[in-house]
Order: C-alpha cells, then structure tokens, then sequence
C-alpha cells in the first residue's frame, strides 16, 4: 500500500466528523451540525487492513521481550549473577556483614572460628562453593557442610540472620528476584548440616 493512499485514507478518517456553522443569525447562530459522510466500500476494506496490520505490529511488540525474557532465563544462573566478578563482589560484602555482627559474634565457636578461618579465607571458599552450584567453572575444594560448621554450634535464630545478612548483600547489588531465590533455595539445601539447635 503507497505512503501516499494511506495518507488519503487517514485523512478521510480524521475528516470523518467534521463542523459546520448554520448560515443563519441570532439565537440559533451558536449551533453546529455534525455531517457523518459515508465512507466508500473500497475505503472501508483499506481502513480495515491498517487496523490489521497495526494490530500485527502491535502483538509483535509484545511478543518479542516475552520471548526474549525466556530465552535469557535459559542461561545459567552463574551467568545471570555475573560471573565470578558477581558473585565474589557480592560474596565479599555478605562476609563482611557476618564478621561485624555483633549477635552472631556472641556465639564463642563462630567468634573463636574466625580465626581458624579468616575473612579473606571464607570469602574465597564460599565465593567457590557458589560459582560451582551455579553452573560455573569453579570446582570448591573446602570440606563438606557438616564437617565444617559442626563445631560452630550454629542455631536457628542465627541461621536465619546469616539469610538475613545475605539478602542485604544481594540487594546492595540489585540481583534479580527470580536469581535471589534460586541462590536461597541452593543454601537452603545446606541447612540440615549447618544447623544443629534451635
């Protein structure tokens, strides 16, 4: 269809209510009559395709980012959180967060730990144990759950402020709701050889 007869057919759209002012005088002058011309068959089924093919553009512009959003929620989680860059900048911050919390510091295993295993320690293993779980390359060489938080005599209360502590850290680096709770629902699979009170 030419530029120039679609230009004709939405002019007589736009023309399709049109004003004009009664010839006559006094009272009766401020009235308008409304004309409605009546549209030729050819004009209608012209009117007609641009309505579809609008409404073809339309439903592919909405398509598109849903088929995008899927095709990108393919890729491994270790991808979506940025790679070892992503996770060790926030890894860093969530260790930071545990070594200068007080509550979690009045526990004398996890106060006397650190020492055994220093911030810089920790940081490195976790940020391992992540990369692998997500699908990345990293392959953690630390010892298994059990073996090493049995000593820690961690609780309840205080795994749930280690979460707490971590969802800071993964929102200070806006990381995605859906990535949030694949990360969770990993560490949450941990729980059983971490915790050992209530």
């Amino acid at each position: 269809m030419h530029g120039y007869h679609v230009k004709t057919i939405l002019k007589k759209i736009t023309s399709f209510l049109t004003i004009r002012e009664l010839p006559c005088t006094g009272p009766m002058a401020a009235l308008r009559i409304v004309q409605v011309p009546i549209l030729l068959k050819e004009d209608k089924m012209n009117i007609l395709k641009i309505v579809i093919v609008s409404m073809a553009f339309m439903l592919v512009a909405t398509i598109a980012p849903i088929a995008s959003a899927q095709q990108t929620s393919t890729e491994p989680l270790y991808e979506r959180l940025g790679g070892l860059k992503g996770i060790t900048v926030v890894v860093d911050d969530f260790i930071n967060r545990l070594v200068s919390n007080k509550t979690l510091n009045k526990n004398p295993a996890i106060n006397a730990g650190r020492k055994i295993s220093p911030p810089p320690y920790l940081k490195f293993q976790v940020s391992q144990l992540i990369c692998e779980l997500a699908g990345g390359p990293c392959k953690y060489t630390g010892k298994a759950m059990k073996e090493s938080h049995a000593h820690l005599n961690i609780s309840e209360k205080e795994w749930d402020l280690m979460a707490k502590e971590f969802q800071k850290s993964l929102n200070k680096f806006k990381v995605p709701a859906a990535e949030q709770k694949e990360l969770f629902d990993m560490v949450g699979k941990t729980k059983a050889d971490i915790v050992v009170r209530k």
